[in-house]
């Protein structure tokens, strides 16, 4: 089997981020973008309506606390 993109096959998880304070698609935006920017994410899917946040990523490479932190970075709240 080949390795895609030189892919390690590393494991990823996905967990799911409650965000407090997204009023629009801005908001939507921004929050993917901080999301992806981190070394270790490889996909976000960020609901307005829902205000959540799921993240698929490596946790060899970033942190839960890491995805908490960009969020909150960004201008935004994550509530447990």
């Amino acid at each position: 089997m080949s390795h895609c993109c030189g892919s390690s096959g590393a494991a990823t998880t996905t967990t799911t981020l409650k965000v407090e304070g997204m009023t629009c698609n801005h908001c939507r935006m921004s929050v993917t973008k901080a999301l992806k920017e981190l070394d270790g994410v490889t996909d976000v899917v960020v609901e307005l309506e829902g205000k959540k946040a799921d993240v698929t990523f490596d946790p060899s490479k970033v942190s839960l606390q890491d995805l908490k932190e960009a969020v909150v970075d960004a201008g935004y709240q994550v509530v447990d």
